[in-house]
């Protein structure tokens, strides 16, 4: 299963702030654990590196890249284990960095001229970002009614109240989130907890 195909079937994507690589492989645990084995690491910290490379080691987590700005950083998160790369806008040089090395790129496209640019580079998926602000699900609804073959991965202000609403839209492949995955959690490898809050998340995506 490709790392898009594995997306749409999680339905859910954990946006992951790790401080301390040491955190990583008890996180990895409780996400395997509530059902969700999947890792959006963020490039937010000095630790993001490491810890995707030991979420990678795992093997039972799909394990992305989470706001990469740069092509080094592109190569950074590849090589550590990485098999998607999301952005928070559209950089071609990201996009094709990630071509060449065959692995899935998400560019944040909030409007129809960034979804457009997004197709002339060859994407059909691309994160809505930040989605709350950005208009929301109806946005993402009106957006997919030019562009039929697109599909979103929405991601900023969304939690259990209103994740619904965007994966109710059949353009949604995946909504990603950090609701439960709590950065202070993390940092205190409050595995169990994580592992619950997880789950009632799951319980939400797949009802």
């Amino acid at each position: 299963m490709d790392a898009l195909a594995a997306l749409r079937a999680a339905r859910l994507v954990p946006v992951v702030v790790i401080d301390d690589a040491a955190d990583a492989d008890g996180l990895g645990s409780a996400l395997v654990s509530g059902g969700l084995p999947v890792a959006e690491v963020t490039f937010r910290t000095a630790a993001a590196e490491e810890s995707i490379r030991v979420l990678a080691a795992r093997g039972d987590v799909l394990v992305g890249a989470g706001t990469v700005l740069t092509v080094a950083q592109v190569d950074q998160a590849v090589a550590a284990g990485a098999v998607y790369v999301v952005s928070p806008g559209l950089s071609r040089a990201v996009v094709e960095r990630c071509a060449e090395h065959g692995v899935l790129a998400l560019p944040g496209a909030v409007t129809a001229t960034e979804v457009q640019a997004a197709l002339e580079l060859g994407l059909t998926t691309v994160k809505f970002f930040p989605a709350g602000t950005s208009g929301g699900a109806p946005a993402i609804a009106a957006l997919a009614a030019p562009f039929g073959g697109v599909s979103f991965v929405p991601t900023g202000g969304i939690g259990p109240a209103n994740l619904h609403e965007y994966l109710a839209i059949p353009a949604v492949a995946a909504v990603g989130g950090s609701w439960m995955v709590p950065r202070d959690r993390i940092r205190a490898r409050d595995v169990d907890g994580i592992a619950r809050l997880v789950a009632d998340a799951v319980a939400l995506a797949h009802p």
